[in-house]
């Protein structure tokens, strides 16, 4: 995802949303969810399902990013 396209910038936005909508409705991701959710009612963390969701997102999109970046290295 993170390569440069000659997309249009709308093409890019769809692409991008299409990538976060697939990743919010996986099982993995609503595991990590409600992991975090709990960790965070037990140290009483403000806004416990929104910093929840955010942080599992930006831990799905930095692991996809390492990911691309290893795959980017090895040449394929």
């Amino acid at each position: 995802m993170g390569a440069p396209k000659c997309d249009s910038p709308e093409e890019e936005i769809k692409r991008w949303l299409n990538h976060i909508a697939l990743i919010c409705l996986s099982e993995e991701f609503q595991n990590l969810k409600r992991e975090l959710e709990s960790l965070y009612v037990k140290s009483n963390v403000d806004n416990v399902r929104l910093i929840a969701f955010q942080d599992a997102l930006y831990a799905f999109l930095a692991q996809q990013q390492d990911d691309d970046r290893g795959y980017q290295s090895r040449g394929c």
